[in-house]
């Protein structure tokens, strides 16, 4: 019983130390820039991508979906000649199906239907990356139907010198990066789906506002408002994606 009371007091005191140094950093910028700097590790457009690949984050619409495919339309109007594929797991025979969800974001801004394919079994980023790695050996494969690359190794081969772009979250995107390299892909390049700050002073003056005088007036003081809760945000976006990075390392797909 004492050795098990003195196990649950190191836990307790373990958590509360945690919980504790967590409350402290959100007061700070340093999630941000852990968060940041984790996003940009594998970020940049190195060549012109055969294939933009737009990873599926939540359902449509969502925060994620709809930031996500905005970065895809934007890259894809400018990149003409490279094919869209869009990796989330759906029924593509339903029209109103989250995978057909994003299919309809990017047409409705600008990217035509021909150059969009769907990658709809995939349940996560290893699955996606080898079922991706099959979608482009078969367009090879039938690009080259009348000549000697029939030979499906090869073609898979082949399709692992084709140069891909990866969009997803910030925070997802160097695993993403690393896992299709893991899977076979020789050129893999990522943009992270970064979202915007707005630009306007959203300070205010409480005793302008009226109420009750004697609760504080908090308009001026944004790292309590906003700032905070933030960072705490962002405090768990990396957890996740820390623990998620170590699972992939130990399954050897990064």
């Amino acid at each position: 019983m004492k050795k098990f009371v003195k196990i649950l007091r190191i836990f307790l005191i373990t958590m509360g130390g945690i919980f504790t140094l967590a409350v402290v950093l959100a007061f700070t910028s340093a999630p941000f820039w852990i968060w940041y700097n984790l996003s940009m590790s594998k970020a940049g457009v190195n060549r012109p991508p055969e294939y933009i690949v737009v990873l599926g984050g939540g359902g449509m619409p969502s925060e994620t979906g709809l930031i996500r495919c905005w970065y895809t339309a934007k890259t894809a109007n400018y990149f003409t000649r490279a094919k869209v594929i869009v990796a989330l797991p759906g029924n593509v025979h339903d029209s109103l199906s989250s995978i057909n969800g994003m299919k309809k974001e990017l047409v409705t801004r600008g990217v035509e239907p021909e150059r969009i394919l769907l990658e709809d079994s995939g349940t996560n980023t290893r699955s996606e990356a080898l079922n991706i790695l099959k979608i482009i050996s078969n367009i090879e494969q039938s690009k080259n139907a009348n000549n000697k690359l029939q030979h499906s190794t090869f073609n898979i081969q082949y399709s692992q010198f084709k140069s891909i772009l990866i969009v997803t979250s910030p925070e997802h995107l160097r695993r993403a990066v690393l896992t299709f390299r893991k899977a076979g892909f020789l050129k893999v390049d990522g943009i992270p789906a970064f979202e915007e700050a707005i630009e306007s002073d959203i300070t205010f003056m409480g005793k302008r506002l009226g109420g009750r005088l004697w609760v504080p007036d908090i308009g001026n003081n944004i790292t309590l408002r906003y700032q905070f809760w933030t960072q705490l945000r962002y405090e768990e976006l990396l957890l996740r994606e820390l623990f998620a990075l170590g699972y992939y390392k130990l399954k050897g797909w990064i």
